[in-house]
């Protein structure tokens, strides 16, 4: 299963929720080690056919050759440098200020617009109501000296228009003041934004979110850290105590013979189990376990010949074994227990077991792959023992983890009659 995680570089959602936090760094520690070997026989390929291009290159006759200066030195042109270039600042100034100019603009513009429709709007009322004034008072009721009010009304059209050109005069002196004002308020503004930018009001939640971005970066690479001790001294530990399992060559000879007869065990005593003669029909595994009825042939294709869930030495049914049960049963059969008490179900994950351990503040779950010809655990534990009892007996005295410190001290037995494992072995 971990080869082919690695192989893939992926891993279901699903199973990833099955591992504590623990697993997941030693799971991550080993997909990066992956990546990092793949980084490095990618570079060495890349390396490589790049010196046979330039060798190539070499026989073909073909080559790049740099412009060079009076001075024998290659030839560089730097912007700002060269002889005739504005510098830096004063191309900078420059767009500054014609940016400002151009708000500036668009803003008189914008004023005069409105500047305009007040005043016309302003006379073309007055004259109307002049107008107005006039024609009822005299003009309507005095028709011989229309001619007279003509001469009176053009006379104050007249004078209307020229103040109305004063008006406009003065209006457009105004803007135009207020146009040069605003735009040295926007250079001086821009200039400024631009000298202290970088003590702007948002510098301090930067800082703030780069100080917790380090201090995540911190805590990553401490349990990476972590994982990596605890990863060496598991190895070390299974080989100090000379009991890590080979591969396929510890198995062979361990199938059990087809007549050998057991029975089932409940929570109490645990009496023999027998098994049934092996099915004619070939076996061949999935990718994945997808049903029950699958997992079932599995284990009694696979792990019944290799004496999964037995007693050492025994044909009994080991009290921690239990069948296929959910996350949730194996928390409550461990609810009432004591810290250190465990069971080892099927898993619907994976082709393997769970280990579900109960401790002092809850529970712990660890993945047992058994998709290969030994059995270790998924992402904690690096050490392959050649039986599920084996795995078992060398952590009731050796820790899992080294933060956890999980001893298996008590089994947690079947509360049902028949036991959960009885569809296994039927």
């Amino acid at each position: 299963m971990l080869q082919q995680i690695l192989r893939d570089m992926y891993i279901d959602p699903e199973l990833l929720a099955e591992l504590n936090e623990e697993q997941k760094q030693i799971l991550f520690y080993k997909m990066r080690e992956e990546q990092l070997r793949r980084w490095k026989e990618r570079e060495e390929k890349a390396r490589m056919e790049e010196a046979v291009l330039r060798k190539t290159a070499r026989r073909n006759g073909k080559r790049v050759q740099w412009l060079r200066g009076k001075d024998g030195e290659v030839w560089v042109w730097v912007m700002g440098e060269a002889p005739g270039d504005k510098p830096y600042e004063q191309i900078s100034e420059e767009l500054i200020a014609e940016r400002a100019r151009q708000q500036a603009q668009r803003e008189a513009e914008e004023l005069w617009r409105q500047k305009e429709a007040e005043i016309t709007k302003k006379f073309r009322d007055a004259m109307a109501q002049e107008k107005a004034r006039i024609v009822a008072e005299k003009w309507k009721i005095e028709t011989e000296d229309r001619k007279a009010a003509k001469l009176e009304e053009e006379k104050i059209q007249e004078e209307l228009k020229k103040r109305e050109e004063e008006e406009r005069q003065k209006g457009e002196e105004q803007i135009r003041q207020q146009e040069e004002i605003r735009a040295k308020e926007l250079y001086l503004s821009l200039k400024q934004a631009q000298q202290h930018s970088q003590h702007s009001d948002d510098d301090q939640e930067w800082e703030e979110q780069l100080r917790r971005s380090k201090a995540a970066d911190e805590e990553r690479s401490h349990k990476a850290r972590r994982a990596r001790d605890e990863y060496r001294r598991q190895s070390l530990r299974a080989i100090q105590k000379g009991r890590v399992a080979g591969l396929s060559n510890l198995f062979q000879g361990t199938n059990l013979n087809n007549d050998q007869e057991i029975k089932l065990n409940n929570n109490s005593a645990s009496p023999l189990l027998s098994l049934s003669a092996a099915p004619s029909n070939i076996w061949e595994r999935p990718s994945r376990p997808f049903s029950r009825d699958v997992i079932i042939r599995w284990f009694k294709e696979e792990q019944i010949p290799r004496r999964a869930g037995f007693e050492r030495n025994t044909n009994r049914i080991a009290q921690w074994f239990h069948g296929i049960i959910s996350r949730q049963e194996a928390e409550e059969l461990l609810m009432n227990k004591s810290e250190g008490t465990f069971l080892v179900r099927v898993s619907e994950k994976i082709w393997g077991y769970a280990l579900s351990y109960r401790q002092q503040s809850g529970f712990k779950h660890f993945l047992v792959d058994a998709s290969g010809d030994f059995y270790s655990f998924l992402g904690v534990d690096p050490n392959r023992h050649a039986t599920l009892t084996d795995l078992i007996d060398f952590h009731k005295d050796e820790i899992i983890t080294s933060s956890g410190g999980e001893l298996l001290l008590e089994p947690c037995g079947q509360q049902k009659n028949p036991p959960d494992y009885s569809p296994l072995f039927e």
